[in-house]
């Protein structure tokens, strides 16, 4: 249905759902109208946090199909798990194919667990002639965002191209079980994390408005561990609290990843990315943290440097909760608030981004394309790891690869 708003369909309601749920308070620009999910409890609960927050009438829907189809949704966002991520993009495909009429389609990262799902979702959507755009909220961090401007105008212009870009994601570890198995998720914390974290550095190196093939990656090196959960106290922990299907003693997933990219620019210079992620870092709640350097210049951020701190004594007893911080650790001491996350992290930003360009007929800026290129680099990485060596990209076999995370084939010392 043309209009000047879109609606939106979530597929999914479950934490990534409710962030962006929440981050549609700063998007004048769309409405949240239905949402549809495996669980009608869960999917009813995201519903009405839409509607608690006054943005859409969301209401839920008995199948894919029948959210597609009804005329108020006029874009979905696939927010479901990892593995169900092809099964729904084709669902949503298959009603378009069939008549349903939709202005765009999100998906939220990874984009997929192999190179070979990329390259088939990326397909399906491009046979069903949907626009589509791919959810990296990282790119759209404020500081980010306002610091790769300020240095691309300020010290690149005048001393030269930056040369260097390093970030990381760091928390204590995933909310459901189905992060933890390797065998639903794709993998373990690469997966999870480093698309956010090896795509943000790409994008810092890159010159603004500069297309993605202006830098050129040419090697990666990658490396992955389990340094804290197959510990035995805390893979018991682990399996206490998710349940028998996660079990790090038979089937363990890395719970740390480093990955270093080397790209070539079209005048012949290298530039290098440096990405790290963890599950098994114990601070305050999760840490993003990105740096980016030239030679006369550099930027900095860590999100737990937030401008708003709390202290509290140990007479200040409570339950554990998440309200001061994602993947908060702690209720007592000393404190760091993020106090809007949404906006922090760049939901607000990309949701924002994601439907102008949808109502506007244009391309976002970041589509399935990039989605596809950062798994190519995700797989590149996990094959460098197992064979302990350093890549050329892209490496053959990329196609069919599965990581041995994946297979249930890897402990901590390498693949089987």
């Amino acid at each position: 249905m043309a209009s000047d708003r879109l609606g939106i369909g979530f597929i999914g309601s479950g934490f990534i759902t409710r962030f962006h749920i929440q981050s549609m308070v700063g998007v004048r620009d769309a409405d949240v109208r239905g949402v549809w999910s495996p669980s009608g409890k869960h999917a009813e609960s995201a519903a009405t946090l839409a509607r608690d927050l006054e943005v859409g009438a969301a209401r839920t829907f008995p199948s894919i199909e029948t959210m597609v189809a009804d005329p108020a949704i006029d874009a979905i966002w696939i927010c479901g798990p990892n593995h169900t991520r092809l099964e729904n993009i084709e669902a949503v495909c298959a009603a378009v194919s069939t008549g349903a009429t939709l202005r765009g389609l999100a998906c939220e990262k990874p984009l997929a667990r192999t190179v070979r799902e990329a390259r088939r979702m990326r397909t399906v959507v491009a046979e069903a002639g949907l626009p589509h755009g791919y959810l990296e909220n990282q790119l759209f961090a404020p500081a980010v965002t306002r610091g790769r401007e300020l240095l691309w105008r300020r010290g690149a212009a005048l001393t030269g191209r930056p040369y260097l870009a390093r970030a990381a994601e760091e928390h204590s570890g995933p909310h459901m079980p189905w992060f933890w198995r390797g065998d639903l998720q794709g993998g373990g914390v690469l997966s999870d994390m480093m698309c956010h974290s090896i795509e943000v550095v790409r994008h810092l190196l890159t010159a603004p408005e500069a297309p993605r093939t202006s830098i050129r990656p040419t090697r990666i090196t990658g490396h992955i561990a389990s340094l804290k959960w197959t510990r035995p106290a805390y893979s018991n922990q682990l399996r206490q609290r998710m349940g028998p299907e996660v079990d790090y003693r038979a089937r363990p997933a890395e719970d740390f990843a480093s990955v270093t990219v080397e790209y070539e620019t079209d005048d012949g210079s290298t530039l290098l990315g440096e990405a790290t992620t963890s599950w098994n870092y114990v601070g305050a709640g999760l840490r993003l943290s990105m740096e980016l350097l030239g030679p006369e210049y550099s930027m900095s951020f860590n999100s737990l440097d937030s401008g708003l701190r709390l202290f509290f004594s140990r007479a200040v007893t409570g339950e554990a909760g998440e309200d001061l911080i994602e993947k908060q650790n702690a209720e007592i001491g000393l404190m760091p608030v993020v106090v809007d996350e949404a906006a922090e992290y760049g939901y607000t930003a990309e949701n924002r981004h994601m439907a102008r360009a949808f109502l506007r007929g244009e391309t976002p800026n970041v589509t399935f394309d990039d989605g596809l290129a950062v798994v190519e680099l995700l797989m590149s990485a996990y094959m460098s790891a197992e064979q302990g060596r350093t890549l050329t990209l892209l490496p053959d076999g990329l196609e069919t690869f599965v990581p041995a995370v994946a297979r249930g084939a890897w402990m901590r010392h390498g693949a089987d």
